[in-house]
C-alpha cells in the first residue's frame, strides 16, 4: 500500500492506524539502511526503534505530501541517528574495528542472543555469517550518503528511478549514475559480481527475519 497525502494528514494528527501503516511500509527500508551500517542486529533494532520514535515525535511538523519526500525525511533521521551512535562512541563508520575482543563480544550480545538469532547454525556458521556481514557493513560505509540512499530506495524499498530521484533531489540520470557507481564500488570492495543477492542473503541470515 502506497502512502498518500490523506494518510500523511492522518499521521500528522497522530492517528495510530496511519502511523502503524507508515511503520510497516518503511520498516524494511529503515532497518536495511541501519543494519548495513552497524555491526550487529541488536544495535540495528535499537536504532530503528529510535528512528520511528523520532518519526512519531516530529511528524506533526512534516510537510511531505508524497512517499518520496517522506522517505527522504525518514532516511535523514536514520542517517543522523547512525551518526550520533558512532559519535557517542568516538568512532567513524568506516573505521569501526571488527576484530573479536571482549568489547565486541559484549556488542554482539551474549551466547543466548546469538543462539536466538541463529537457531539453526553451528558456531562456525554463525562466525562466518558475522564476518560476511561485517564485510558488507564496512563496504557500504565506504559509499557516499547519496549512494546509500539510492541503493535503499532502489533495492530495498523497490522504488523506480523517478521516485528515487524525487527522494534524493536529483535528476533520473544522476540517480542511475549513483546506483551504478555504488554497485561498482561494492563489487570492487567485496570482490563479487553478485553483491545485491549476497548482501540480502547475509542480512536475512543475520536477522532471522524482520525485527
Amino acid at each position: 500500500m502506497e502512502a498518500n497525502s490523506r494518510q500523511f494528514d492522518r499521521a500528522r494528527r497522530g492517528e495510530s492506524e496511519a502511523l502503524s501503516i507508515l511503520y510497516r511500509q518503511f520498516l524494511p527500508g529503515v532497518f536495511g539502511y541501519i543494519a548495513a551500517r552497524v555491526p550487529d542486529r541488536t544495535t540495528a533494532e535499537d536504532l530503528t526503534s529510535e528512528v520511528f520514535l523520532k518519526m512519531v515525535e516530529g511528524i506533526s511538523q512534516l510537510r511531505a505530501t508524497d512517499e518520496a519526500s517522506f522517505a527522504a525525511w525518514l532516511l535523514q533521521i536514520a542517517r543522523i541517528t547512525v551518526a550520533d551512535y558512532y559519535r557517542k562512541r568516538e568512532h567513524l563508520p568506516a573505521l569501526v574495528s571488527l576484530e573479536p575482543d571482549s568489547q565486541k563480544d559484549e556488542a554482539f550480545g551474549n551466547s543466548e542472543v546469538l543462539l536466538r538469532n541463529y537457531p539453526n547454525q553451528d558456531p562456525a556458521e554463525r562466525a562466518e555469517t558475522r564476518d560476511e556481514w561485517n564485510a558488507v557493513v564496512n563496504a557500504i560505509n565506504m559509499l557516499t550518503e547519496e549512494q546509500r540512499q539510492v541503493l535503499v530506495g532502489r533495492l530495498i524499498l523497490g522504488y523506480d528511478v523517478a521516485t528515487v530521484a524525487r527522494m534524493v533531489g536529483k535528476k533520473a540520470n544522476a540517480v542511475k549514475a549513483l546506483q551504478f557507481r555504488a554497485l561498482q564500488s561494492l563489487h570492487r570492495l567485496l570482490g563479487t559480481r553478485d553483491l545485491p543477492e549476497q548482501a540480502a542473503h547475509v542480512q536475512a541470515r543475520q536477522s532471522g527475519g524482520k525485527p
